[in-house]
């Protein structure tokens, strides 16, 4: 009788259809949802409804006529850009200061990572991270400011410490020719221990058990860290690198400005600061979007390249 009755009731079971699957799956996902709206409006309202202000790159825009009203001159403004006599400057300084924060710049959180991970002492290890992070949330005005305070030729500390030993100052601020060195450093003290975070969490997910049968093997620790680290922050440092080829054509606008003088211009004068000098100080909008969108198409075709040749060698891309 119980078997019978059991039959009974699985008889009675209806299998749900398609439409009522997704319903479910649905419903069971709306607290996911709800936590993913803020972050999707926030991209749709500063993101993606900004974009449209790309039109006035092929306009002559005027801010009392709009969008609608302002004259279209095409690719005007891209003709210009290019002939600029400037152009080739801007493109050479952006893309020199930018290749050596990639270069110079974008090992150094995986290295501090690899030596703290290495670190057996957990409150030193501790100590370490927090003093490296604390640079992070200081203002480049701050770090600026720091800089001049410690190198000045006439009143800075180092120099001041130098000639009391007896050597000739060193003209960090007033060399053209230490400006390059100079932003590459202060981006490496201020962002190198925040950038370090998501490493820390790459090299916290790698199995331990690795490590323990690598000790059992005779493993050395450089071996260890050659064979089991290392391409367990592969996927992590080829994601970020592919990410950071995105930015080639951006600069720190904040760092180059207030580290920018007349003895370092020519060196300095990137595409962020031409921008701000001709868009913001002389109003000329169109011309500065269309240099904007310059920038922005470089920045995806090199993500698109870079990405294609990662999978092309097996590699995990960005989509």
């Amino acid at each position: 009788m119980k078997a019978i009755s059991l039959k009974g009731k699985e008889e009675g079971i209806h299998p749900l259809s398609e439409s009522q699957r997704k319903i479910r799956s649905w419903r069971r996902g709306i607290p996911l949802y709800l936590m993913i709206l803020p972050g999707l409006l926030y991209f749709i309202v500063f993101k993606y409804v900004p974009m449209g202000g790309v039109i006035i790159a092929f306009q002559q825009f005027d801010p009392f006529d709009g969008f609608l009203k302002s004259d279209w001159v095409g690719l005007d403004n891209f003709r210009r850009l290019f002939g600029e006599q400037d152009f080739v400057r801007l493109l050479n300084n952006t893309l020199l200061l930018s290749c050596m924060n990639l270069v110079l710049f974008f090992p150094a959180p995986i290295v501090l990572a690899l030596l703290l991970n290495e670190a057996r002492i957990a409150w030193f290890r501790k100590l370490v991270q927090t003093v490296v992070y604390i640079p992070h949330f200081l203002s480049w005005v701050i770090v600026v400011s720091l800089t001049i305070l410690l190198f000045s030729v006439q009143e800075g500390g180092v120099n001041k410490l130098l000639a009391d030993w007896g050597f000739e100052p060193i003209p960090l601020l007033t060399d053209s020719g230490y400006f390059r060195f100079l932003y590459v450093s202060q981006s490496i003290w201020k962002e190198a221990g925040w950038s370090a975070v998501i490493f820390f969490a790459a090299l916290a997910s790698i199995d331990p058990t690795l490590y323990e049968a690598a000790v059992i093997d005779g493993a050395s620790r450089w071996r260890q860290m050659w064979h089991i680290t290392l391409p367990g922050l592969r996927t992590t440092i080829i994601i970020l690198f592919i990410l950071r080829v995105g930015y080639l054509m951006d600069t720190s606008f904040e760092h180059i400005l207030l580290m920018q003088n007349p003895t370092n211009l020519q060196l300095s004068d990137v595409f962020d600061t031409y921008v701000y000098r001709i868009g913001i100080l002389q109003g000329d909008f169109s011309y500065t979007t269309t240099v904007g969108l310059f920038k922005s198409v470089i920045g995806l075709s090199l993500i698109l390249i870079v990405n294609r040749i990662a999978k092309k060698f097996g590699e995990e891309g960005v989509y």
